[in-house]
């Protein structure tokens, strides 16, 4: 019997699924709009809610506590309490949305977008581009 036991494996071990749910976590903080599978953004929600939650409080403690959660992944604490907590400083709940998005070609999987709402449109890609001009920038220099 599995009474008491909430959530999905996911076909992984205890280790690599809270490895999973951290750079999940910490891409959906950065961009602030992910693709990933059904299941995945559904088991993500509520860690991803209870982070925005810590990012809310704002204290050393809600700070560490978020930096332990998304595995000592600085840039997205960062983010969550300067940007996100105050964002959402006036909402009781309720971050994200799931919408779905189909099928995945490649193995019929279920896709869906997972997102926040009010979301900054421009966040989406916006580190990537960074880090592409970054490069760019080092690679000229050299």
């Amino acid at each position: 019997m599995r009474h008491g036991n909430a959530g999905r494996k996911l076909n992984r071990t205890q280790s690599h699924r809270k490895a999973l749910f951290a750079n999940l976590a910490a891409s959906l903080i950065e961009h602030e709009q992910i693709v990933t599978t059904l299941p995945k953004a559904k088991d993500l929600r509520p860690i991803v809610e209870k982070l925005v939650t810590l990012g809310k409080k704002g204290d050393i403690a809600a700070r560490r506590q978020a930096v332990a959660e998304l595995q000592n992944n600085e840039a997205a604490a960062k983010k969550l309490f300067e940007i996100l907590g105050p964002r959402y400083k006036g909402r009781p709940g309720g971050y994200t949305r799931v919408l779905k998005a189909g099928f995945r070609y490649g193995d019929s999987a279920a896709v869906a977008v997972i997102e926040f709402v009010d979301r900054d449109p421009a966040a989406k890609g916006a580190v990537d581009k960074a880090r592409a001009a970054e490069t760019a920038s080092e690679t000229e220099a050299a």
